[in-house]
């Protein structure tokens, strides 16, 4: 691992990270079971933004598995969706009106995910998302080789960033530490400014994309990755 050194620019400036949890794994589909917007670099308040989202549908034991969320408990804790979903795009676009980088890891599921629900409940999204800084994406590019998981939490272990527990969505937001880390680890990205390193990453999303599909298909010749990013365009 490249030893991490100090930085300066976007890295050191506000950013808002997004991480929810899901009843699964197909974005299109997929409903959102609990939420966390972390401000970082900031001293405002509230720094976090946490949500239980009550879905409207059964939590599919698989799902739980994952969360720790059953249906009883996002029913009976939960608000419904129809009002949270506004109250998460809204911080959403306030963070793009400051012009603060959107921190997602995997950008292309939770932000495709929250513009389903957007969809589904007459909540108007954002046109462009943009600057976003998506974690695996940048970690993908600069140590295209290493062996071993690429998981946020294996991410988090490799670059020394504190993370106290998987799959719980405030946990996994405040991993967006990531993105403070790997600029230090790789000083270029920090050379860049915010809207280059998007469309650098959209570049190499796709090319990330491109080689998963072709590993893919050596044992499933339909096997398919949406090489968009960071958000999958709706198709209707």
């Amino acid at each position: 691992m490249t030893t991490a050194t100090s930085g300066t620019g976007w890295p050191d400036g506000p950013m808002l990270a997004l991480d929810l949890e899901t009843t699964g794994i197909d974005p299109e589909s997929a409903r959102i079971v609990s939420a966390a917007a972390v401000s970082i670099g900031v001293s405002s308040s509230p720094p976090a933004c946490t949500w239980l989202v009550d879905p409207g549908i059964e939590i599919p034991a698989e799902a739980t598995a994952v969360h720790g969320i059953t249906t009883d408990q996002a029913a009976t804790d939960g608000r419904p969706a129809a009002e949270v979903v506004p109250e998460i795009t809204a911080e959403l676009n306030r963070a793009l009106a400051a012009g603060w980088p959107l921190v997602v890891f995997r950008a292309p599921y939770a932000l495709t995910v929250l513009a389903r629900e957007a969809a589904r409940h007459g909540v108007d999204f954002p046109a462009e998302v943009a600057p976003v800084i998506d974690p695996s994406v940048l970690d993908k590019h600069v140590d295209r080789y290493r062996r071993g998981r690429r998981t946020l939490p294996a991410l988090c272990e490799h670059y020394q960033v504190r993370h106290d527990g998987p799959n719980q969505a405030i946990e996994d937001a405040l991993a967006a530490r990531l993105a403070w880390r790997l600029p230090r680890a790789h000083p270029h990205l920090a050379a860049l400014d915010p809207a280059t390193l998007h469309t650098q990453q959209q570049t190499w999303a796709a090319e990330q994309a491109h080689g998963l599909q072709q590993h893919l298909r050596r044992t499933d010749p339909t096997a398919t990755v949406h090489p968009a990013w960071p958000l999958i365009p709706a198709t209707t």
